[in-house]
């Protein structure tokens, strides 16, 4: 039987970001998702070799990776518009799940159990309308509006449900009545998979915003003042986050995405 799914999750070359600010370079969500992927990896190495955590960071990877593949049928809607009021976001986070589903569907029968956590995370044996993609409840749009007040609420709510939905699913009894007898040692080993989740996640949502981050970085030093605010505003949600692992890339690794390749190049 022929599948689809790979050819959709290439066209992810073609949704571009950032839609109601002005650009210097265009970023599609393909990119974006690379980049993620890339940072979330760093911060989980940085958490584990700097700062003695045990964290996944092949699998926060992957996450990354699949965060947004819903867009591919959604597009990349701007979070002032998804956020507008709740009724919008609910309509918008049941269509994402739709697509979730969707693209789950495509992915032939033997290698589906690898893939439903990353494009149904934490809802495994469910039916997941309205849990969207993998971090939807996490997603850094291309507007300076993307850290207002209210945007922020219905994120921050929206990240708990997230997490709730994944400590639920990875849960025993999420699935299996009868697991609430189950031995002590296969729920410890349940619950630990379940904060092991949400750790990641919250990973993710740092990689998600540091990638925003350092997108205004370059937008302004090309001269685009566009993302001024931006910048400033994604700097504030960067700090709420209190994770050491962002200050330390912050610190060490940001400052030369404002450098020039001759700046870079200088011993």
């Amino acid at each position: 039987m022929e599948s689809h799914f790979y050819a959709y999750m290439y066209r992810l070359k073609y949704i571009e970001r950032w839609s109601l600010m002005r650009n210097t370079t265009r970023e599609t969500v393909a990119e974006h998702s690379y980049h993620v992927a890339l940072l979330v990896h760093m911060l989980c190495e940085i958490g584990n070799r700097v700062y003695g955590r045990q964290l996944n960071a092949d699998k926060a990877a992957a996450m990354a990776l699949f965060h947004d593949a819903t867009e591919v049928f959604t597009g990349d809607i701007p979070t002032p518009v998804k956020h507008h009021n709740p009724k919008m976001l609910a309509s918008f986070r049941e269509i994402e799940g739709m697509a979730a589903e969707r693209l789950l569907g495509m992915v032939p029968p033997p290698l589906r159990e690898a893939y439903e956590p990353l494009l149904l995370p934490g809802q495994a044996g469910a039916t997941p309308a309205g849990s969207g993609s993998a971090v939807a409840s996490l997603e850094v749009s291309g507007s300076a509006e993307a850290n207002s007040p209210e945007a922020s609420e219905s994120a921050a709510t929206a990240a708990q449900e997230a997490s709730d939905s994944a400590a639920a699913s990875a849960s025993p009894e999420a699935s299996d009545p009868t697991a609430a007898s189950a031995s002590p040692k296969a729920s410890e080993s349940a619950a630990a998979e379940a904060d092991a989740a949400r750790e990641l996640l919250r990973y993710l949502k740092a990689a998600d915003l540091l990638d925003a981050y350092l997108k205004c970085l370059s937008e302004l030093s090309s001269g685009n003042r566009e993302f001024m605010v931006a910048r400033g505003q994604t700097e504030q949600a960067l700090a709420k986050l209190e994770m050491p692992e962002v200050e330390w890339f912050l610190t060490h690794m940001a400052p030369s995405f404002g450098k020039t390749l001759d700046e870079l190049s200088e011993p």
